[in-house]
C-alpha cells in the first residue's frame, strides 16, 4: 500500500509538471503547500507520533483496551483544540508568512501574493492531514497498516482530479490544486473513520488534559518537536535560498525531492511505520535481545533496495526526469536543471531510510532528546555546507545549478545525521551489530558497483533523452532498469547471497 500511494503521488507529480510546468506559478504553489507540510510534521506522522504511538503501544500491552480508548479521546481531543487554533492563525497570518519564507518571491510581481492566496485555502488541510495520522496511529498498534498506508493515494488523486478537470473553472487555474488538497484531506480522514469504530477505538470528546497519560505524551513531545522543528527549518532555509535564485528554482528542487522520496518513502516510512510499534513492544518486554535483532534486520533489509537506488538515480537522474516529467509546460530546459538536483539529492538515499529505521529506536525507549541534540548538530553543519557550496563552489563553476548545492547540502547532513544515531545506538547498547556484516557489505557493494558500469556503459547521453520522444525514452529507461535489476540480482547470487538469508 506505501508502494501503491508513491505511485500515485509520482503520478501526480506527473500531472502537475504537464499542466502547470516549473516556473513562477508553480513555484507559488510548492511554498505554499510546504507550510500546512511542515505544520503536519509537529502535529502528525512527526512529533505526535512519536510520542504518541509508543505510548499508545505500551498502554494497550500494560493496561488494556479500556484504558488505550481513554488516553485516545483525551488525546484526541486536545489535538483538535490545538489544530483548530493552528489552523485559523496560519489563514490570518498568510500575507505575513510568504514574505518570511519565500523573500526572493518579491522579484516577480504578483508571486507573493499568490502564495499567500495559495496558503489560505490549503492551510486546513492540516487539521484533516493530522486527525487522520492520529487515527492511522491508533491502527497500526492493531496490526492494521494497510488503510494508513493507503490513504495518500486519495489525496494524489484528488490533487490529480483537480489539475486536469477542476482548473478551466477558475481564473487562477493553479488554485483547482490547491482546493484538490484542502478536499483529499478530507477524503483521508474520511476513510479512516469506519476502521477505527471498528477497531472500537474511535475518539470521543473528553477534555481531561491532566491525565497521566497526556502529560507523558506532552512531555514526551516537547522535544521532539524541537528536533522536528530543526529538520522543518533546515528545509524552509533551503526554500528561501531558492526563492532567490529565480523563476523555476523553487519547482526545480522540489522535484527533484519527489522523485528521491519514492525511494526512501518505499522502504524508510513502510519500515519506520512496522518498527515503530515492534520495538515499543520489544522495550516494554524488556527485550533487548530481540530489540537490536530486529534493528539490525531493518538496517540489512533496507540497505539491499536502497544502496542500488542511489548508484542507479545517480547515473540516471537525469534520463528519469526526462521521461517522466518533460510534456506539455516542463521544458527540456527543466529537465536539465531538475536533474542534477536529483542525482545530489541522491547521494542521501541510504543514510534517510537508515534515519527511518534508527531514530524509531530512540523514540521507542520514549528517549526523544538524543535525536534532537543530534538534529541541532545536523542543522548547523549543513548550513554550514550550504553557504560553502552556494557561494564558494557553484557560485564560481555552475551558477545556473545554484540549487543543486542545498540538494547536495541536504543530503551530506543526513548522512551525518545516520552516522551519529548509529553511534548513539552502539554506546548504550541498544543495538549490537549481528554476525555476518561483513561479507553482507561486500556482496552488495560488488553488486553495485558492477550494476553500476554496466548502466554507464548502456545508458545513451544526457541530451538523447531531452530530444527523443516519449516512447523511445520511456522504452529505453525500462530496458536500463531491468538490465540493472537483472545484473544487480545476478551479481548478488553469484556472490552467494540467497533470499532465505533475509527471511526473519
Amino acid at each position: 500500500m506505501t508502494s501503491l500511494s508513491r505511485v500515485a503521488g509520482l503520478a501526480n507529480q506527473i500531472v502537475m509538471a504537464k499542466v502547470f510546468g516549473a516556473g513562477a506559478v508553480n513555484d507559488a504553489f510548492e511554498i505554499a503547500f510546504q507550510l500546512p507540510n511542515m505544520m503536519r510534521r509537529l502535529f502528525a506522522e512527526g512529533a505526535f507520533a512519536q510520542a504518541f504511538v509508543p505510548l499508545l503501544a505500551e498502554y494497550k500491552s500494560q493496561r488494556g483496551e479500556a484504558a488505550t480508548h481513554t488516553l485516545i479521546n483525551r488525546v484526541a481531543t486536545l489535538q483538535l483544540l490545538a489544530l483548530l487554533v493552528v489552523t485559523v492563525l496560519g489563514i490570518v497570518a498568510a500575507p505575513w508568512l510568504i514574505p518570511l519564507f519565500a523573500s526572493g518571491f518579491a522579484k516577480t510581481e504578483g508571486k507573493t501574493l499568490l502564495a499567500t492566496q495559495l496558503l489560505q485555502i490549503m492551510f486546513p488541510y492540516l487539521l484533516f492531514i493530522s486527525l487522520t495520522a492520529l487515527a492511522g496511529g491508533v491502527m497500526n498498534i492493531w496490526k492494521k497498516f494497510a488503510i494508513p498506508a493507503f490513504t495518500p493515494v486519495l489525496l494524489n488523486l484528488c490533487m490529480i482530479a483537480a489539475a486536469v478537470w477542476a482548473t478551466p473553472y477558475f481564473a487562477q487555474p493553479i488554485h483547482a490544486l490547491a482546493w484538490g488538497v484542502v478536499v483529499g484531506g478530507v477524503a483521508q480522514l474520511s476513510l479512516q473513520l469506519w476502521p477505527l469504530y471498528k477497531l472500537g477505538m474511535f475518539p470521543r470528546l473528553d477534555f481531561h488534559f491532566r491525565d497521566e497519560g497526556v502529560q507523558r505524551m506532552l512531555r514526551t513531545m516537547a522535544p521532539a518537536l524541537i528536533g522536528v522543528s530543526i529538520a522543518q527549518i533546515s528545509m524552509l532555509i533551503n526554500v528561501s535560498y531558492a526563492s532567490g535564485f529565480g523563476d523555476g528554482a523553487v519547482s526545480w528542487l522540489k522535484k527533484a525531492d519527489r522523485l528521491m522520496e519514492l525511494p526512501t518513502a518505499l522502504l524508510g516510512v513502510a519500515i519506520g511505520t512496522v518498527i515503530l510499534p515492534a520495538l515499543g513492544a520489544l522495550r516494554g518486554e524488556k527485550n533487548m535481545r530481540g530489540y537490536g535483532e530486529l534493528l539490525d534486520y531493518g538496517m540489512r533489509f533496507a540497505l539491499i533496495a536502497t544502496l542500488p537506488a542511489m548508484a542507479v538515480m545517480c547515473v540516471l537522474a537525469t534520463p528519469m526526469v526526462a521521461t517522466l516529467f518533460q510534456r506539455g509546460a516542463f521544458s527540456a530546459e527543466d529537465v536539465s536543471r531538475t536533474g542534477p538536483a536529483v542525482a545530489a539529492y541522491a547521494v542521501g538515499i541510504v543514510a534517510l531510510v537508515w534515519i527511518k529505521i534508527l531514530a524509531p529506536a530512540f523514540y521507542a525507549q520514549q528517549d526523544t532528546r538524543t535525536p534532537v541534540k543530534i538534529g541541532i548538530r545536523v542543522l548547523l553543519i549543513t548550513q554550514l555546507f550550504n553557504l560553502f557550496f552556494v557561494f564558494v563552489v557553484f557560485n564560481r563553476f555552475a551558477p545556473q545549478l545554484l540549487h543543486v548545492a542545498l540538494a547536495l547540502s541536504t543530503s551530506l547532513g543526513a548522512v551525518l545525521n545516520a552516522w551519529w544515531l548509529y553511534r548513539g545506538l552502539l554506546a548504550r547498547g541498544a543495538y549490537v551489530p549481528q554476525a555476518g556484516w561483513t561479507r553482507f557489505a561486500r556482496q552488495l557493494l560488488a553488486a553495485t558497483l558492477l550494476t553500476t558500469a554496466l548502466i554507464l556503459l548502456a545508458k545513451p547521453s544526457d541530451l538523447w533523452w531531452t530530444v527523443v520522444g516519449e516512447i523511445p525514452r520511456a522504452s529505453m529507461l525500462a530496458a536500463l532498469f531491468a538490465l540493472g535489476g537483472f545484473a544487480y540480482l545476478g551479481v548478488l547470487y553469484c556472490f552467494g547471497f540467497r533470499l532465505r538469508d533475509m527471511h526473519r
